[in-house]
């Protein structure tokens, strides 16, 4: 089984889990969350993420999931991940990504999961109001 981690800034990824977890089943091992919060400096948010990723580095791969390319979240975890096989780090973390994740992280390979989770992240990004317009064509 691939294992998870969302890491983001403040609590916005625990609550992500939290709400992923009410949707598809709790999710009793293989998941970690890290918050970055400005009054935590990078080295100690770094320790955290590093602790993490010991925690949850198995044969299957660890999926990393953060909120903004580029942002803290990710630039800690693209640090700490650069040398370790079998790690993906999707940036844009959403709620339709997570529950993908923790739907098919026990089927998909690393490689599969990640593409799944990409897709499903890009399709849930809609404007509501031309879906619904184009059905009424």
């Amino acid at each position: 089984m691939v294992n998870v981690i969302v890491v983001t800034h403040g609590e916005f990824g625990a609550y992500l889990i939290e709400a992923a977890e009410e949707i598809v089943g709790a999710q009793d091992a293989g998941v970690r969350c890290v918050s970055i919060s400005s009054r935590v400096s990078v080295p100690e948010v770094q320790e955290k993420f590093r602790a993490a990723v010991e925690a949850l580095r198995c044969e299957d791969g660890l999926l990393v999931l953060v909120d903004i390319p580029g942002g803290t979240p990710c630039n800690v975890a693209m640090r700490v991940i650069k040398d370790e096989p079998k790690v993906r780090v999707l940036c844009g973390v959403n709620l339709y990504m997570l529950v993908t994740a923790f739907s098919h992280r026990g089927q998909a390979d690393l490689d599969a999961l990640a593409q799944k989770v990409l897709s499903a992240g890009q399709r849930a990004i809609v404007d509501m109001k031309t879906v619904f317009a184009s059905m009424r064509n």
